[in-house]
């Protein structure tokens, strides 16, 4: 099928403004006619929600926390991107957007990212009238400091805790809509399919976490802000409870899911220490600011630091490799994440790895305390300090970090054009859980900034246009498809329960953890990617058979809840193989081993792989049809990435 992604015609700096003044109007006298349903109330569906709201548009939020304060937006820890120049060293928004076309290797749409780096500079005026405390310099101006894949200061920060300034900012607007009774919450709250009358997203179906109970819900539209899948690796940097399941299940109706096989890999996280982790820490990439990457010269050094025969203060700066700064002098330690993680990789591959495990390197910040003083420094990332103490038991500020990469941000999801609209009539995906504006890698600093994008600047508008469109007469709840779709969920939940093998859930997502970061991880193989395709279907075939899941639905069953999610997970990994497979190419986060340059950079093929790659689900157990959104580079050349 041939999917159109209504990017607007003109001048690239002009496509925007053009569009918004194109699209559909809902007045405002008829905007309280109309109910919108926004599931996951983090950065992007809490500004959705409260943006909306705003404007007049009924809207019920759904989220499975207890808080829309928990969501995992809090952990996007480092800053948020935005061209305002204030450090006046070069910025631009068009420098914004070419630094996100580059770094997301050439694998995403030219309008979409301009208009992100367009709205980038509203989303700072936003926030800052929401009372979020950037850091500010001497002046009282808003302080910069500088992130992977660009050499200018760009990144507006709150300490170490961004992600979380920004969600209360956005929680804050929320709550006020809440109060007015513009937004009906529901916390606790899990959604389990989507109800689609005549190819139209008209609703959901939930289950009420505390009680078991199954609802249907309706509304003129519904807005996906769920977020990634990275926990499909089991272990990553996402809360434990982050999941796949309402894209999935959307998916499953009928939305395509576009570039799975597209995954980051965070270089600056805490390494893993054994089987009885549920997760891994991320240490903010704005520590590469100020620390310097490195591992022994040799493996004789690295071997006496695993050993803890030598410290890290005592190997000597000459039998040190400050190996990204060797590498790539013009960027140093601020490559971009993808480009990090292999590094990093490499140096444990030649055995230089350090840590009692050996799969680490370090990150050191002796050179910036002495320059600048441990005040200085505790000012800028005091809060993360003191997370590594807590967790490695060892002190930065003495010893370097041990760092490691790990699965941190997805850039695949369901596909959207440039409205945020999947395939599905009504139904849009925002934030991380759409695939749109990052292309084969995202840059630090950049995902906080497509949440609020989305959520304050974007969907209000485009939303308004489709419910123009179908008018506001009020869906009707007692329509056939609601309850055949809530019927259909509960023999599912059954189906779950009646699960009273040996083996729990956990065990399972654990052993695909393992399957994923094994062969569709930092690098892949054809040889490996078909290996783990045939593993992935045994185990998923096992899991039917042999999986544990007690208790009963009518209650608080978190062996369900993971159930579900897990096999979710079982299902999205094999397709996130089966992209990688087909993509014979490598590109940002995805690395076929038999597509690099001669310096081991990943190679593109841009005559054969410069496309979207959305695959349509077919029904279970059979084969998903890939369909191709050809990506045209009009404002930008294609070149091979360097960062030298």
């Amino acid at each position: 099928m041939s999917l159109e992604a209504k990017i607007p015609a003109g001048p690239l700096a002009e496509k925007w403004s053009k569009h918004k003044f194109n699209l559909k109007l809902v007045n405002p006298a008829n905007k309280r006619k109309y109910d919108v349903i926004i599931v996951g109330t983090g950065l992007a569906g809490a500004s959705a929600a409260a943006s909306l709201a705003e404007l007049g548009y009924n809207v019920k939020a759904f989220c499975f926390q207890d808080s829309p304060r928990r969501a995992h937006s809090i952990a996007a820890q480092g800053g948020i991107n935005a061209a305002k120049n204030y450090q006046n060293d070069g910025d631009s928004i068009y420098r914004l957007f070419y630094d996100t076309i580059k770094g997301g290797d050439y694998r995403a749409r030219e309008g979409n990212v301009y208009r992100l780096a367009e709205v980038s500079v509203n989303i700072i005026d936003q926030c800052v009238a929401q009372g979020v405390p950037f850091a500010r310099e001497y002046g009282g101006l808003l302080d910069n400091r500088s992130f992977g894949g660009s050499q200018v200061s760009r990144t507006f920060y709150a300490r170490g805790q961004t992600g979380q300034q920004l969600l209360l900012g956005a929680y804050s607007a929320l709550n006020r809509q809440i109060h007015l009774g513009k937004v009906k919450m529901y916390t606790r709250t899990e959604m389990l399919d989507v109800v689609t009358i005549d190819g139209q997203a008209k609703g959901i179906v939930t289950r009420n976490l505390t009680t078991g109970q199954i609802d249907t819900h309706t509304g003129h539209a519904v807005l996906l802000c769920t977020g990634g899948y990275g926990n499909v690796f089991y272990l990553s940097t996402n809360a434990a409870g982050s999941n796949v399941t309402a894209a999935w299940r959307a998916h499953k109706r009928g939305a395509f899911f576009a570039n799975p096989c597209y995954t980051q890999i965070h270089p600056t996280c805490i390494p893993v220490t054994g089987d009885h982790q549920s997760k891994l820490t991320l240490m903010s990439e704005s520590l590469r600011n100020d620390g310097r990457v490195w591992a022994p010269k040799t493996v004789e050094i690295a071997e006496q630091l695993r050993k803890g025969q030598i410290k890290a203060d005592q190997v000597k700066e000459e039998d040190r490799d400050y190996f990204l700064e060797r590498k790539y002098p013009s960027f140093g330690n601020l490559v971009p994440r993808d480009v990090a993680s292999r590094n990093a990789k490499e140096m444990v591959d030649e055995k230089r790895g350090v840590g009692g495990s050996g799969i680490a390197v370090f990150l050191d910040f002796a050179d910036a305390i002495k320059r600048l003083g441990q005040e200085a420094v505790a000012a800028k990332y005091g809060n993360l300090f003191d997370m590594y103490y807590q967790i490695t038991d060892e002190d930065p500020y003495k010893q370097p970090m041990r760092i490691y990469p790990a699965v941190h941000y997805t850039m695949g999801g369901l596909w959207v054009d440039y409205n945020l609209s999947t395939n599905v009539p009504g139904l849009y995906a925002l934030g991380e859980c759409n695939f749109s504006d990052h292309g084969a890698n995202r840059l630090g600093a950049s995902a906080l900034m497509q949440g609020l994008a989305d959520g304050y600047f974007v969907i209000p508008y485009t939303l308004g246009d489709y419910l123009a469109t179908i008018g506001p007469k009020p869906v009707d709840g007692n329509h056939p498809a609601f309850e055949k779709t809530k019927q259909e969920v509960l023999t599912y939940i059954n189906k779950l329960l009646a699960l009273k093998g040996t083996k729990t859930v956990n065990e399972y997502h654990r052993d695909l953890g393992h399957i994923m970061w094994e062969y569709c991880g930092m690098a892949r193989t054809e040889e490996g990617l078909t290996k783990a395709k045939g593993m992935i279907q045994a185990l998923r075939a096992d899991f039917w058979k042999n999986a544990i899941v007690v208790g009963e639905n009518e209650e608080v069953n978190a062996s369900l809840e993971k159930a579900g999610r897990v096999a979710d997970f079982l299902e999205l990994g094999e397709l996130m193989v089966d992209d990688a497979l087909m993509r014979k190419e490598s590109c940002g986060g995805h690395f076929r081993l038999e597509s690099q340059t001669e310096e081991g950079e990943a190679l593109r093929d841009d005559e054969h792989f410069a496309f979207v790659g959305a695959w349509e689900y077919k029904g279970d157990n059979q084969p998903e049809v890939l369909n191709k959104e050809m990506l045209d580079f009009e404002f930008v050349h294609l070149t091979q990435r360097s960062y030298k």
